[in-house]
């Protein structure tokens, strides 16, 4: 079993570089015995997604209740022959994730397939279930079995995810709403989409960060460059939506340059060479 544990966490870091140069390099950061988690954490929730997203043409419904059905079966029996949640139900079973974690992030992926909009509530509902409890999973494999800190963390964890997914809504306006019919902030027109409505979402958004970035800080060591990464990587794609108008976010996708990136990494690694993270 272990060749093929090994290939399989394999399978899950080629699944994430692939996808999110973004967290590849946070990932990259950490302390190497919480890559293999996070990338299988990782592998898991992109599938998912993906069948939600890009499966045109197939039955979506019945493919995330085959995977979410294989996913628990995984998990229960502590193996499986998909190499994705093979190496998810090592990472669960390890950490003791909660599965409360991941029927609500599985109920999220059902949801995009039958909302075109969200009122406050569902929009809270998907965030938690779509965002927060993946930080939440990320917290326990950091956290490693100390419950105190990872109470502690919590909230914060969960801000974090929620400035992230905000940020991915505001950045995909365009093919959200006019590839996929979706419109996720609730009580906005998008078919006049103002400054005032991305003024008042940057704002909520900027409470989410100011509360995870108290939170990162607290984090043990090992973890706590990586996660700063992906965090000042989405905090520069915040900036750069701020300063583009509304009719602009509404025409194009923004996204942060892979030299600024880099600089960025850079940036927070000597940060922490020098204690100041």
């Amino acid at each position: 079993m272990d060749l093929y544990n090994k290939t399989c966490f394999a399978c899950s870091k080629i699944i994430t570089n692939e996808y999110s140069t973004s967290f590849s390099a946070g990932i990259r950061a950490f302390h190497p015995r919480f890559h293999n988690a996070i990338y299988a954490i990782y592998g898991f929730v992109r599938y998912a997604d993906e069948i939600v997203d890009t499966f045109h043409g197939f039955d979506k419904a019945s493919l995330i209740a085959d995977f979410s059905k294989e996913a628990f079966a995984a998990i229960n029996n502590g193996v499986s022959l998909n190499p994705v949640l093979q190496s998810f139900q090592i990472v669960v079973n390890r950490y003791n994730i909660d599965h409360g974690l991941i029927y609500a992030f599985l109920h999220s992926m059902e949801m995009d397939l039958d909302n075109a909009s969200y009122c406050d509530e569902r929009f809270k509902e998907y965030i938690y279930g779509s965002a927060e409890v993946v930080g939440l999973m990320c917290l326990r494999v950091f956290c490693d079995g100390d419950e105190a800190l990872y109470q502690q963390l919590l909230p914060m964890a969960r801000s974090l995810g929620s400035a992230f997914q905000k940020i991915n809504f505001l950045r995909d306006i365009s093919a959200d709403y006019n590839d996929l019919g979706r419109t996720y902030f609730p009580g906005v027109n998008f078919k006049q989409f103002t400054e005032t409505d991305k003024l008042r979402i940057e704002a909520d958004i900027k409470i989410d960060f100011d509360n995870a970035l108290a939170g990162i800080k607290q984090l043990p060591k090992g973890t706590r460059l990586g996660v700063y990464i992906a965090y000042i990587y989405y905090l520069q794609l915040f900036k750069k939506i701020r300063r583009t108008s509304a009719a602009t976010i509404m025409q194009k996708r923004i996204r942060v340059s892979d030299t600024q990136k880099m600089a960025l990494y850079i940036k927070a690694v000597l940060k922490q060479k020098l204690n100041r993270l």
